[in-house]
C-alpha cells in the first residue's frame, strides 16, 4: 500500500507532540515542577530563548561570544546564528566570533552546551542542589545540564565534553527577566524557517551587557577537573526563593478572605439547616401551612417591629441625655 503525501503529514503531526513529550519524560527535568529537600520550585516564568554577550581581548584576537539559552525547551530556530549551529535539541548554546587585532580574516563556530540530542544521542543527565547545601548563607537553587561539546576552533580534533551550571539565586524583589536579551518567538521560528529552507540566519546582536544590574550574569566558561567545559551563570530571581511557592498561594489577605468566607457558609448552612428541620417538625407534627411552618414563626414575623420599638428606644434615650434640667416655663 502507497501512503500518499498527505497521509505521512497526518501521521506526523499526531505521533510528533507524543514524541516531544516523551522526549521531555526521558530528559527527566521540568522547569516547572522542580523538587528537592521537599521544596518544589517553578522556573517556567524563566523560559525562552534569552542570551548573553562575553567579550575577552587579547595581544591577538578579540573574541566575542553569544551565549543563548532556554532551560525550559530547545533552542529550536536560536541554535544557529549566522553560519554557525549547534546542533538540534540543545537547550544551551554558544557562538564564537573571533577577530584578529590586525583585522585580517576572522573564524565563527558553534558548540552545544547543554541538551538532549536524539543524534547525539547526549543526555542532560540534570542534577539539583539547594544553594543553601553549599553555603548556608546563601538561598536559591543550582541546575547543572549536560549533553554539550566543546572543541574549541574548528581545527581543534579532540572535543571535550560540555555542561552548565546555573546558580538561580533567591532575590525577591527582582523576577529574573530584567535586563535580558530576549529572542522572540516569532524571530525564532523565523530563523528554524530559513535554516529549513537552507536561506541565510541573520547573526544575533546581543545587547546584553552583564553589567552589575543584570539579573543574569555570566561568571566562567573553563574545563573542571575532569576537562569537562563548564559553563557558570548566576541568575538571580524570586522563583528561586525556597517559600516562593507557599508564600504564593498562601498570602495574609489570602487567609482572611478564606477565614470569613468559610464563616459566612458555614453560618448560612445552619441557619437553613434549622429552618427547613423546623418547617419539616412543625409540617409533620402540627400540620402547620404557610408562616406556621417556619420555626418561631411569630418571633420572625415581629423582628421588623422589635427593630422599630428598639430603634425608637435609642433615639429617645440619644434625646433625653441632650435636654436641659430643671424647670420648663409656664
Amino acid at each position: 500500500m502507497r501512503i500518499q503525501p498527505s497521509g505521512v503529514s497526518l501521521l506526523l503531526s499526531t505521533l510528533l507532540p507524543s514524541l516531544t513529550s516523551a522526549s521531555a519524560s526521558a530528559s527527566g527535568f521540568d522547569c516547572a515542577d522542580l523538587k528537592i529537600d521537599n521544596y518544589k520550585y517553578d522556573l517556567s516564568p524563566l523560559k525562552g530563548v534569552h542570551e548573553l554577550n562575553h567579550t575577552v581581548t587579547t595581544d591577538d584576537y578579540v573574541t566575542n561570544t553569544i551565549y543563548r539559552l532556554n532551560i525550559c525547551n530547545i533552542l529550536e530556530g536560536a541554535a544557529r546564528n549566522g553560519s554557525a549551529t549547534c546542533g538540534t535539541g540543545k537547550n544551551v548554546c554558544g557562538f564564537v566570533h573571533q577577530t584578529p587585532k590586525d583585522g585580517n580574516g576572522g573564524s565563527t563556530f558553534g558548540f552545544p552546551i547543554a541538551g538532549l540530542d536524539p543524534v547525539d544521542k547526549g543526555p542532560k543527565n540534570p542534577e539539583l542542589k539547594r544553594l543553601k547545601d553549599i553555603d548556608p548563607e546563601t538561598e536559591g537553587l543550582r541546575v547543572k545540564l549536560e549533553g554539550g561539546l566543546y572543541k574549541g576552533d574548528l581545527n581543534d580534533q579532540k572535543p571535550k565534553k560540555a555542561a552548565t551550571v546555573i546558580d538561580f539565586q533567591c532575590d525577591h524583589e527582582r523576577s529574573g527577566l530584567e535586563g535580558l536579551r530576549t529572542i522572540p518567538d516569532s524571530e525564532t521560528k523565523e530563523r528554524r524557517r530559513r535554516a529549513d529552507e537552507g536561506g541565510a540566519v541573520p547573526s544575533g546582536n546581543s545587547t546584553s551587557d552583564n553589567s552589575s544590574s543584570a539579573t543574569l550574569q555570566f561568571k566562567s566558561f573553563a574545563p573542571s577537573d575532569d576537562d569537562t567545559y563548564i559553563l557558570r551563570l548566576d541568575w538571580r530571581t524570586k522563583y528561586a526563593c525556597d517559600e516562593f511557592e507557599k508564600e504564593k498561594g498562601d498570602t495574609p489577605g489570602s487567609r482572611s478572605w478564606g477565614f470569613f468566607t468559610w464563616l459566612i457558609i458555614i453560618a448560612f448552612l445552619c441557619i437553613a439547616a434549622y429552618l427547613i428541620f423546623g418547617s419539616w417538625l412543625n409540617y409533620n407534627r402540627y400540620g402547620a401551612r404557610g408562616w406556621d411552618l417556619l420555626p418561631h414563626g411569630d418571633t420572625i414575623r415581629d423582628i421588623p417591629y422589635l427593630f422599630q420599638d428598639w430603634l425608637r428606644r435609642v433615639v429617645n434615650t440619644l434625646q433625653g441625655s441632650g435636654s436641659r434640667g430643671g424647670y420648663s416655663a409656664v
